[in-house]
């Protein structure tokens, strides 16, 4: 989505700032209603309105968590346009939502992309700072 990216340090819960879950970048999303998209072309292999997983057919599957404790919001705020197991290409949309409603409710709407069951040293082109737009590559996979 558009925003800045960060480092996974400054996510504000331990379970993403010590890659507890595994290696990758935030982003904290501008104002305003936002789509996040699909990081990788995949399969939708979990799908929840605050987070998903991205699995690609090789193996590399990605989690995109929209803000932090966003579980509590029970689904509202969110507009899923894909359902689990839908195939998508990067770039695609998968989730509507407006960050500023997210921090109106009282939560953080920085984003952790996180690439799952890999360690930090196949991760590459790390974007930890400066403005991305939606679909923009935050990393590389090694492999």
């Amino acid at each position: 989505m558009t925003g800045l990216a960060a480092a996974l340090a400054d996510v504000p819960d331990p379970v993403f700032s010590q890659a507890m879950v595994g290696p990758g970048v935030a982003v904290k999303p501008a104002a305003g209603p936002a789509d996040a998209v699909a990081p990788i072309a995949g399969t939708v292999a979990t799908l929840h309105p605050h987070a998903f997983v991205v699995a690609a057919p090789g193996g590399t599957a990605v989690l995109v968590h929209l803000g932090i404790d966003t579980v509590q919001l029970k689904g509202e705020g969110f507009t899923l346009h894909v359902a689990k197991g839908d195939a998508v290409e990067a770039g695609a949309p998968v989730v509507s939502w407006d960050p500023s409603a997210v921090e109106a409710a009282g939560y953080s709407a920085v984003c952790p992309v996180i690439a799952l069951d890999l360690t930090a040293e196949a991760l590459h082109d790390l974007r930890e700072d400066g403005e991305v737009a939606a679909g923009d590559p935050l990393f590389t996979v090694e492999g």
